[in-house]
């Protein structure tokens, strides 16, 4: 049976990695579209790329340790 992400930790945690990860990458590449004036939704945003920026080497040990538990998992 199907669930949806937000009801399994582990989807959740892979959701939230890749939008970690895909905010920073954006932010790089077209700092514009990311800013952090913006408020509301938009500024979440903001503070995922921030998170990407500023804990990029656990987040990256977070995204290895995933893939590991994604492949190797039942």
């Amino acid at each position: 049976r199907a669930m949806a992400a937000i009801f399994n930790f582990q989807s959740l945690l892979v959701v939230l990695l890749l939008l970690i990860c895909a905010c920073t990458y954006v932010r790089g590449m077209a700092p514009q579209v990311i800013d952090a004036r913006r408020h509301g939704p938009f500024g979440i945003f903001w503070k995922f790329a921030r998170i990407g920026e500023r804990l990029s080497p656990y987040v990256a040990v977070c995204c290895v340790a995933m893939a590991l538990s994604i492949l190797f998992s039942d």
